[in-house]
């Protein structure tokens, strides 16, 4: 089903290196196996293929002769940032040039009157907040891998992080963007100013997932950091209950500056490795934070215990100092490696409900690991609703992997059936094709590839990423007639 597996060919890499090394020097290119074997798989390690040829292009004039020459030579580009990404977004493909973007490293411009950073994509999210620090300023969007992922990465899957529910996804704090489409032609969307002229072509390009333009340039907002932030930490012994409070603090018109949320498993297991000081006892605990001047903390503070206790809490505690805050935040950014301590392998999910819907979806979670045998930590975005299952599984146990796949299917299916989607920060990649079959129907897809056509006209750009076929979905649709699903056969797996 779907297009043939490419395979590597041999002729076919000599011709595309030949032409790359005509402009690139030789420390930009590799090809030989035992140079792009690191570069076999971005997170979702399930699944892996060796790049013909990677190109590491250090100047935005070797980015456009390398998609002119492979424009011109019919060859797919598969952009990759850090390879931190959990969907496949950055799977290499044998017949295709891999683009790291990694050495583009510099911070450009730091403008603390205009509040802006201009910066290359490579530059780590968390360099940013680094950078802006003595002017009191940090950029406000911060994956749980902040301390590795780029920010170019970060636009492509449009990333949030723990607090996004307050200041917004990458969409909401990125203001313009350069680069250049497949065909090597500069494109520049957004400006410094609060609108730009035309469509909205900006928004557009984040979260393409590297389908529609390299980027080679993002100018970002800045904020001032708060003067104060303080988290409460509240303990349920129900994960219903936990749900519930999640929307009972967001019906008080409170909004924190974050809100998440963890079952036992997740906790005891970030215990752990961190030692947060998380209440291993608990069927799920909420981190809610409030940010502002100290007496708007205060008092935000004083609202949220009161509809926590309210909701059924059975422990609060209050951070004490900026140590103590961070400490309970490193509990919920180290939950996914944390995860990977206790178990071979794990399938990191990304899907988003309702609010008011956590605690069927966490039922249903709850039937699934029976139905398929493997055990699944939560760990969630509650305050937006984004859910991060994490699906527990040996990954050198085939079988193992096809019961993942089916029970990750279902979930994301669930999130569909509640009124939400299928990704909130992670992207589509290869990971969640088949689910956007049930989110989206022929004609929305079509308009899809239509905006696909637009930009790359070949179809050569990250091909058969993020948007499947309608040939695919037929056949998604027969496998769902007769029970079953489909995995991934035109994907190696390790």
């Amino acid at each position: 089903m779907g297009e043939a597996v490419p395979r590597l060919d041999a002729a076919r890499q000599r011709e595309v290196v030949r032409a790359l090394r005509a402009f690139l020097p030789e420390r930009a290119l590799l090809w030989r196996e035992e140079d792009t074997r690191p570069y076999e798989c971005d997170g979702l390690t399930a699944y892996r293929a060796l790049p013909m040829v990677v190109a590491l292009p250090e100047t935005e004039a070797q980015v456009e002769r390398i998609l002119r020459t492979c424009s011109a030579m019919q060859v797919p580009v598969v952009p990759r940032g850090a390879g931190t990404g959990l969907s496949g977004g950055a799977l290499p493909r044998p017949d295709a040039v891999l683009l790291s973007m990694a050495k583009f490293m510099r911070i450009r411009r730091l403008d603390p009157k205009a509040r802006i950073a201009v910066v290359e994509p490579g530059v780590r999210n968390l360099a940013i907040s680094e950078a802006a620090a003595s002017w009191g300023l940090y950029y406000a969007p911060d994956p749980s891998s902040q301390i590795a992922c780029t920010i170019g990465g970060n636009v492509a899957e449009n990333s949030g992080g723990v607090h996004c529910l307050k200041y917004g996804l990458t969409v909401h704090n990125v203001l313009a963007l350069r680069g250049f489409t497949m065909a090597g032609e500069p494109i520049a969307l957004g400006s410094e100013a609060l609108d730009s002229p035309g469509y909205d072509l900006l928004a557009l390009a984040i979260g393409s997932e590297g389908l529609l333009v390299v980027v080679t340039e993002v100018t970002v907002k800045l904020l001032p950091k708060p003067q104060a932030a303080r988290v409460v930490m509240a303990s349920f012994d129900d994960v219903e209950k936990a749900g519930e409070a999640v929307a009972a603090v967001i019906a008080a018109g409170i909004v924190p500056a974050g809100l998440e949320m963890m079952d036992r498993p997740a906790t005891r297991a970030a215990e752990d490795f961190v030692h947060a000081g998380y209440d291993t006892e608990a069927a799920a605990i909420l981190l809610c934070e409030a940010d502002g001047t100290p007496e708007e903390v205060e008092e935000e503070i004083a609202r949220i215990e009161a509809v926590l206790k309210g909701a059924g809490a059975t422990r609060l505690t209050v951070s004490r100092d900026e140590a103590e805050r961070l400490r309970f935040w490193s509990g919920r950014k180290a939950a996914f490696p944390a995860v990977g301590r206790i178990s071979p392998d794990y399938y990191c999910m990304d899907g988003t409900i309702p609010r008011k819907k956590l605690g069927e979806v966490l039922r249903f979670i709850g039937e699934l690991e029976k139905k398929y045998g493997l055990r699944c930590p939560n760990v969630f975005h509650a305050g937006d609703g984004n859910l991060h299952p994490l699906i527990l599984y040996d990954a050198n146990d085939p079988e193992e992997l096809r019961r993942t796949e089916q029970f990750a299917a279902e979930v994301l299916e669930k999130c569909v059936e509640v009124g939400g989607t299928i990704t909130g920060e992670h992207g589509v990649g290869v990971e969640k094709i088949d689910q956007m079959c049930v989110q989206f129907g022929a004609e929305e897809l079509e308009t899809f590839h239509a905006i696909k056509r637009a930009f790359d006209p070949q179809g050569l750009l990250n091909p058969g990423k993020a948007v499947p076929t309608l040939a695919r979905c037929a056949e998604y649709g027969r496998m769902h007639v007769r029970g079953g699903a489909l995995p991934h056969p035109e994907l190696p797996r390790f």
